[in-house]
Order: C-alpha cells, then structure tokens, then sequence
C-alpha cells in the first residue's frame, strides 16, 4: 500500500438547466461528459458517435511537402529509412509507415535503434551507416524534433529528412526538409495531442489519399487502405499514454475493432500468447497485457523483434516470433523487481525527504529504469529520476508529477545533457557522466523550489457520487458508450460514502487483493453488492465497519455469469 492516502476531488455538478438540454441521455453519463469537457451538442454528438470523424491530414503544416518528396523518391527508386524509436509507440509508427510505402512501392527499410548500444533517438553510428548504405531519404517516427546536430549531420551526409513526431518542441527546429508535428508552434492542425503513430497514421492517410487520387508506376498494393492500419495506430496511441480524448479517441475506438477482428497475424499470435481473446480486447487489454509484451523486446532485447511480430505476413511466422516475446517479457518482469527494489533502498537510505529522487547504480538495466521509476513516483509521490551509469556517458529515465513538469526541468539544464526528449510526466535523457553529480543537484534545487509549500498528495478525480440503489445495468451499458478509456478519458470513478462492510477476506498471491461485501446506510436488508480492491491487501484486518469507497462499476465474469460488482480504487473510513 503506498504510504499517502489520496485526497478526493469530487467534480462540481453538471447545471441542472445544461442537463435538461439533453433528456435523451442517462444524466450520470451527462455529467462525465461534462468533466471531460464535452459541453455542446456537437462535442457530445462527436464523442458518443460509433465510427467518429478522423481530421483532414492535409491540415497539418509540412503534410502537402511531405507527400510530394516521398513520391518524388518512390518514383527515382531511391533508397528511404524509416527510422523509428523502441517502444510500442515507435514500433506501431515505424510499421505503418513501411507498409504504406511497401504499397507504394519504395524501396524502404526499417531502422529502429538498440536502446542499450544507441539510446533514444537520432544517433551519428546509425546515421553513417544508413548513408552509407546508399538511403538518401531518412523519415523519423516518434523522434527527431530535438535531434538538431544529428539531423544536421544526416543532411552534410547527403540525406533529405522529414521528421514526424508527436514530443515536445524545443527552442529550436532541426534544419530537416519537412516537419511533421502537430506541437509546431504554426501548425494549425485542430488536435495536438497525437501519439508518434498518430501522426505517422496521418502521413500515411495522406499518401494512400494522394496515390488514390494520382497512382505511382511502382504502386505494388492498391488493396491497402487507411483502416487497415488503425489497429497499428490504437495500439501507438493507447500504450503511449497520450489523452483518449478527441481524435485519439476516434483512433483507439476504431483501433479496437479491428485488433478485436485479428486479422493481423502478429496481434492473432501476441493475442494468443497473453491469453486475450479476439472480440473482448479493449484499451486496458492493451496496456496490460499487449503493450508490455511488445515493449520487453525494446528493453531487454531487440525492439526490432516487436516490428516483425506486427509485419509477419502469417501465424506460422509470428507465432514463434510471440514466444520470443513472452520469454523476454517474464526476464522484464523479473528485472523490473531487481531494480525496484534496489531503487527503493537508495531513496529510503537518506531521512531528508527531499521533494525529488535521484538513484544512479552500474548494473540497472537501461531498458528497465523507467518502469522502476514509475513504480516509486506511484508509491512516494515524488519525481524520480533512475540513471545507469556508464563511460563516458549515463543514461536516465525519470517520471514525475503533475506538480512538475520533467521535460520543463531539463530544458532547465540543457547545457549538461546530451539528448533527451519526452513529455510533462516522463521523459529520458543521455548525459556525460562527469555532468551527473551537478545534474542531480539542480534537479533537486529545481524541485526545491517549484515544490516548495506544495503539499505532496495525490488527487483522485472523482466523477460523481452515487448511491448503491442507482446502481444498475442501465448505467454500465450508459457508461460504456464513453469508451475506449484510458489517459485523459479515465473509466468513470464513482464514489458512495457510509457502506457497512458484511465481509472481506484477502486473496490473491500473499493476500494481495481484497474482497469485499457491502450494502448501504448500514442496512443489513439493503441489496448486498462485491467489490473487489486489487493491491489493497494490506487493509485486511484494519477495516472499520463503514468506509467510503471510490471505484469503476465493473464487469465481473465467473463460471459462465456475468455480473456487476465495484472495482475499488480507494478506501477511506467513513466519517
């Protein structure tokens, strides 16, 4: 159990008079729309619709350049590199975008960085090599917007660049051919918040739109429309914890319903493999169990093993390819422990509780840092930074709070790191390690200061409150309509305060999880509902006899019965 109790935040109701604007909806869902932010018919209309409305491509800055120097090069046959990051996120990218010009005919190849040998990004070894080898066209995915001396380096060496990625603009834009991101502070592009595969999605539209309209000679598949890379592109969007709302939202529903038909031989046998079957796959289904799969080759091995799973051409190919996976995926798990663990000792060492957390070691695993970082930031509330060390250089993976923004902070110390990139609550970094020492103190001094007077809880944003006897599948099924959920677009949390606790008992491996019996203002004859608590083992035999509980109205599927229970997220002693 971490060791804060987290504060609840009840979203301020819905107007009565909004409500009544719309009385063909269940008023509970209403009111999640309004925490989201979908206030007018046409927000609402455009969430709730099934298919929902993908935005033009041609609207984002650079696209109409982009198009016409790609089919340039198809045309001459030049050589072109997809040059793609290795998580789950460039993975789907780097995929999307090597099918779409296999379709078109290029002569393209996939390049994806070893995370151990290369680290994060553009880098000189890969860029001589791929020149070298005579590619004259180099596309980035999920990367490059920060990699200015590299994509400098790529043009003196005769390549053209486009980049495409979705991170954080810096100060200044690499001297690339074409920029395709949507933070581009004039690209006027409606949603910002796409995922690397989003945007290579988008470019791919384009091309596909273009040789539709105007076909190439070399066009080898004129069968490959834009849908059929969606599942790619939900499974970027969905692991890479960008918001599900907007056009993500189309992506990830869309998305799903075709990961959900499994006609993709690599997502049939990593589907296979988990555990999960077709039809009953949704955006958790992909972050707990297909995203972790496909990143283990990206941390521990090859990222590019992840690449073919998703392009293997049948079972008989990607199923061996899965195995592989899952072997490398239970190693990720055991490290991840290893590292935790040692992590966790060094924070606790100091009794200073410093608003921000530095551990460096020789031996963690640059692949695994990021996830044991994630796993303190969930436990302390504090930022993390985990670094490996190495010479002449270190690299560091950190994760953070909303009360600090980690890429703002080391835009603070550019002057000490070699590269690093990433978002408001994660980010990773290269840096000389003779520049560690001076990094961790300013890092530390910034979060001094920033954090200064900021009490360090967490906040669970709570949709509503509800009491038990509204409870019913009436709302389950209003709820779903809101789906997929994720970052951004959080399953609906509910909370009912002043239940009597009839039973609990631990369960789970070491009695990790509770179970829960309740019923409501303490009435032994009020309908009786389950709840189950995953991680909160701990609270066994220290339950009061009434709690408020805030949780998901959840599916609970048992010996062939389908039934309702509460999926608790948080206990609180009733007051």
């Amino acid at each position: 159990m971490p060791l804060w109790r987290r504060r609840w935040q009840i979203a301020p109701a819905a107007p009565p008079a909004w409500l009544q604007h719309y009385p063909d909806y269940h008023s509970r869902m209403l009111q999640i729309l309004y925490n989201r932010g979908m206030t007018t018919p046409e927000t609402i209309q455009a969430f709730l619709e099934p298919e929902g409305a993908l935005e033009n491509p041609w609207s984002m800055a650079g696209m109409h350049e982009a198009v016409f120097l790609i089919r340039q090069i198809i045309s001459r046959n030049v050589p072109i590199a997809v040059y793609g990051d290795y998580d789950v996120d460039g993975v789907t990218a780097t995929a999307i975008l090597t099918e779409t010009l296999q379709a078109l005919g290029a002569q393209v190849r996939a390049y994806i960085p070893d995370r151990v040998e290369e680290g994060y990004g553009l880098n000189v070894e890969a860029l001589q090599s791929l020149a070298a080898a005579g590619t004259r066209l180099l596309i980035t995915v999920d990367c490059g917007i920060r990699s200015l001396e590299e994509v400098a380096l790529a043009r003196r060496l005769g390549l053209q660049v486009i980049i495409t990625d979705h991170h954080h603009v810096g100060a200044a834009l690499p001297s690339a051919d074409v920029i395709l991101n949507p933070r581009r502070p004039d690209c006027t592009y409606p949603f910002p918040d796409l995922a690397g595969a989003g945007v290579a999605f988008k470019l791919a539209q384009a091309l596909l739109r273009a040789n539709h309209q105007t076909p190439l000679a070399t066009t080898r598949n004129d069968e490959l429309v834009e849908d059929d890379l969606l599942d790619l592109a939900a499974l970027g969007t969905v692991a890479d914890m960008v918001p599900l709302l907007g056009e993500n939202h189309v992506i990830a529903r869309r998305g799903l319903r075709k990961i959900n038909e499994a006609r993709r031989p690599g997502l049939a046998a990593l589907m296979q493999i988990s555990n999960v079957h077709p039809g009953k796959i949704t955006a958790s289904t992909i972050g707990f169990a297909l995203a972790p799969r496909l990143n283990a080759a990206g941390r521990i091995g090859e990222a590019s093993l992840a690449f073919d799973l998703l392009v293997a051409p049948d079972l008989s190919t990607s199923l061996p390819l899965a195995h592989q996976l899952e072997e490398l995926n239970h190693q990720r798990q055991d490290l991840t422990t290893q590292v935790q663990e040692a992590t966790r000792a060094m924070v606790l060492e100091p009794d200073d509780n410093p608003p921000l957390f530095f551990a460096v070691a020789d031996d963690f695993p640059s692949g695994i840092i990021g996830l044991a970082a994630g796993r303190l930031v969930e436990e302390f509330y504090r930022p993390v930074v985990v670094v490996e060390r190495g010479e002449p250089f270190s690299r560091g993976s950190a994760r953070s709070i909303p009360e600090f923004h980690i890429t703002q902070a080391l835009d603070s110390m550019a002057d000490l790191l070699e590269r690093y990139g990433g978002h408001a609550a994660a980010a990773g970094f290269t840096v000389r390690t003779e520049n560690l020492p001076e990094l961790q103190a300013r890092l530390l001094a910034l979060a001094h200061e920033q954090l200064e007077g900021v009490t360090l809880t967490p906040t669970l944003q709570i949709d509503l409150e509800a009491p038990l006897d509204e409870l019913s599948w009436e709302l389950y099924q209003a709820l779903a309509l809101l789906a997929p959920f994720g970052y951004g677009n959080p399953e609906p949390l509910l909370v009912t305060r002043g239940l009597r606790v009839l039973d609990a008992r631990s369960v789970g491996v070491d009695g990790r999880h509770l179970k829960l019996t309740v019923s409501a203002n303490g009435n032994f004859s009020s309908q009786s509902w389950s709840a189950i608590a995953f991680r909160q083992g701990d609270w066994f035999g220290r339950l009061p006899t009434f709690v408020d509980l805030a949780y998901n109205l959840a599916l609970n599927e048992w010996n062939g019965r389908t039934t309702l229970q509460l999926r608790v997220q948080d206990i609180h002693p009733a007051e």
